[in-house]
């Protein structure tokens, strides 16, 4: 009896979705993306999928899984990648319209490091969070830890195991200030600025342009800026 009960519970307690629901996978990164939807970049895909009239479902998953979920059809796309990566991962499709521009940044707590370059990480212990194929692609240092979600990688920068973690500049704005890292620097500028797009299992191709469409639609309305506002700023 008490297992049909605890099985009940579970049932009643899982969200509704259709069937026929795209399914976009996720990675935690606030203030962009969170599990109860509320992030930024959640809504903005929400969005965009609601004004072509398709129901979607954001599923969290780690920032690899995720890529490779999207690319075997597990789930239906990802949410938020470079741009190109279909010359690697051929099942997937680019929205050719961007949700956001990443920066992505080193912060170190080391006293005097200036960081302003790729070329600048060669001699440094760096860390950024496996399945940022910009970063794999781009960083040649000392050493280099790889881990698999923020509160991770920003452990890592608090107890002083690497000399800088690479992130973007929203989500290093986020952990800086509820990990009580003031003593950390981002280092500017940027070691790259990217459009970062929307990425749909090629089953889903038809789609692709309907969503661009949205997206360009939302940017000219003013929704983009009222969903993003400002860039965070460091002191």
């Amino acid at each position: 009896m008490r297992c049909l009960l605890l099985l009940l519970t579970l049932l009643v307690s899982q969200p509704a979705f259709s069937d026929d629901a795209i399914r976009i996978g996720t990675t935690v990164a606030p203030p962009l993306s969170v599990p109860d939807g509320s992030g930024k970049l959640d809504i903005l895909i929400r969005e965009a999928f609601a004004r072509i009239d398709t129901p979607v479902v954001l599923v969290t998953l780690p920032s690899e899984r995720g890529l490779i979920s999207a690319a075997s059809g597990d789930t239906d796309g990802d949410i938020n990648r470079v741009a190109g990566l279909s010359a690697k991962y051929p099942e997937l499709v680019q929205v050719e319209e961007s949700n956001m521009v990443y920066e992505f940044m080193a912060f170190s707590r080391r006293k005097g490091l200036s960081i302003r370059s790729w070329e600048d990480l060669r001699g440094l212990d760096v860390a950024f969070i496996t399945g940022w194929k910009i970063l794999e692609d781009n960083v040649t240092a000392a050493t280099i830890t790889k881990v698999d979600n923020a509160e991770q990688l920003f452990s890592l920068l608090r107890f002083d195991r690497v000399d800088a973690v690479l992130f973007d500049r929203w989500g290093g704005s986020h952990y800086l200030a509820t990990m009580n890292l003031d003593d950390a620097v981002a280092q500017e500028p940027p070691l790259a600025t990217r459009e970062m797009f929307l990425y749909l299992n090629r089953r889903h191709e038809a789609l692709a342009p309907s969503l661009a469409q949205a997206l360009r639609n939302m940017k000219a309305d003013g929704t983009h800026a009222r969903i993003f506002g400002a860039s965070p700023k460091f002191p």
